[in-house]
């Protein structure tokens, strides 16, 4: 029986839903602030931060997650009045950096972006043997969802709409970037080749600038990537984004179809991107890093300028969204067999 991200359809679908109601209610009451209703703060964790913070990014600068994570942190540095540093260590699907991530000190001066469904691949996989899982973390919030795309270099005469590729890619085998092994381009291309027959063949690379100038160079044939690493290589004309793997079109490219809107069934594919830190963290000092982000997410300066490059913010904080990652753990779990596992 034939699985694909079906699955995680109706997760997507509560996902924005709630990005939504959280982005809309800013009051204070209702923020993730560590104050009650007489609005007293907590004493606990008052000193923090006393000296600057690093957030690890599992995959290559100029990529979807570094572009997202260096708009946010200067909003979050605002409220928390430290620098923010942006340290890179891409490789292994991610799990260079998230493995570094989950045994650094749970002080709060190390955090670290994390990426579903990638970092689920990583453990579930039973060739990795990998101990550590997501419970291995303190998650903060999501910040964005990010939808993948299907794009090919702007001058490619063989490609003039989405039917072509998949025509051609039924026929002979093509190459298509993936940015790690259980990476969500990389379940994309499992996915199409699964539902659609087509013979798409992953090349593995680092991140968002590796695989578009594979693609640019004419080295690769397609580009799989996500809507805010393509999106401004399609409006300057260098690829074209042929169709979006999403339940409806997306407001930054409202001239892209879906795939589905192509006749292609519902295939659907995104990552997830959000903040985490080391298990265990004071409370005090967990909130009071959650309430910064919360801010500086809900700050509508950044919101424009995450759209301008693409970026859909999505935030979700707490336990809603260790549930709404834990969902997509289960969701994984069934599309084991597509995997290899």
């Amino acid at each position: 029986m034939k699985k694909s991200l079906k699955f995680i359809t109706v997760l997507l679908v509560l996902m924005l839903a709630i990005s939504a109601f959280a982005v809309g209610c800013s009051s204070t009451s209702d923020a993730p602030a560590g104050q009650n209703e007489g609005g007293e703060g907590n004493t606990a964790g008052n000193d923090f931060p006393t000296k600057p913070i690093d957030v690890i990014v599992s995959f290559g600068a100029g990529g979807g997650t570094d572009v997202g994570a260096r708009i946010l942190l200067p909003y979050v540095e605002k409220e928390l009045g430290v620098p923010i540093n942006v340290i890179n260590k891409p490789g292994a699907g991610g799990w260079v950096g998230w493995a570094d991530l989950v045994n650094e000190n749970p002080d709060g001066y190390t955090l670290g972006y994390i990426n579903t469904p990638a970092i689920i691949t990583g453990y579930l996989n039973p060739n990795n043997n990998r101990r550590n899982t997501i419970d291995d973390f303190d998650l903060i919030s999501n910040h964005v969802t990010d939808y993948n795309v299907i794009a090919v270099k702007a001058d490619d005469n063989r490609f003039e709409n989405i039917d072509d590729v998949i025509k051609l890619a039924q026929e002979t085998e093509l190459t298509a970037t993936s940015t790690g092994i259980g990476t969500d381009n990389h379940i994309a291309i499992l996915t199409l080749n699964n539902e659609l027959g087509t013979n798409f063949t992953t090349v593995q690379m680092g991140g968002g600038n590796e695989i578009y100038a594979a693609v640019l160079g004419g080295h690769v044939d397609v580009l799989i990537s996500n809507v805010g690493e393509a999106t401004a290589g399609h409006n300057s004309g260098d690829i074209r984004i042929l169709a979006v793997l999403a339940p409806e079109r997306v407001d930054f490219i409202p001239d892209v179809p879906t795939l589905e809107e192509a006749g292609y069934g519902e295939i659907y594919g995104y990552s997830a991107r959000g903040i985490a830190a080391p298990k265990d963290m004071d409370p005090a000092i967990l909130e009071k890093i959650t309430d910064a982000f919360a801010k500086a997410m809900e700050d509508e300066d950044h919101i424009r300028r995450m759209a301008e490059m693409g970026l859909q913010v999505n935030a979700v904080y707490g336990d809603e969204y260790y549930n709404q990652v834990k969902q997509v753990e289960e969701n994984i779990k069934h599309i084991s067999d597509l995997l290899g596992w």
